[in-house]
């Protein structure tokens, strides 16, 4: 499993397993974000087993599946929705950790300049620059 903390309170990651719920939150994670389509991945890493897992360790689990190429801006206020309503420091995960780093991005427009928005997930290698114009027109609103 690899954290890319974003921010002190919002990482990504790639796909991660039911066995790495304990170490996200002994990592002080109380929210996890399955940003991945069930379709893509084995049964055994759908939704309702992550859910299942998750919520025995006490975490709170949001499924906002969004399809690469064809994310929605449900899945942007979903995603918003889903890191104002944790108590604390949120993880969210697909296949790379990218869709999660373009949804936060997204979802952050007109609370952080654009350079942070695209700056922040560079650091990780996820290219957001081509997101710019629509960052800045979420922004103006």
């Amino acid at each position: 499993m690899d954290i890319r903390a974003i921010t002190p309170d919002y990482a990504v990651s790639p796909q991660i397993e039911p066995g790495d719920l304990p170490a996200i939150k002994a990592a002080g994670y109380v929210t996890v974000i399955d940003n991945r389509p069930d379709g893509e991945i084995p049964p055994h890493l759908h939704a309702d087993a992550m859910r299942t897992a998750a919520e025995a360790l006490g975490l709170t689990f949001v499924l906002n599946p969004v399809v690469g190429g064809a994310l929605t801006m449900a899945n942007v206020t979903a995603q918003g929705a889903a890191v104002a309503a944790s108590t604390g420091p949120v993880f969210a995960y697909c296949a790379s950790g990218n869709r999660s780093s373009i949804v936060w991005a997204l979802a952050n427009a007109g609370k952080l300049s654009p350079d942070e928005l695209i700056g922040l997930p560079a650091r990780f290698g996820y290219q957001l620059e081509h997101l710019r114009p629509q960052i800045e027109a979420l922004a103006r609103g």
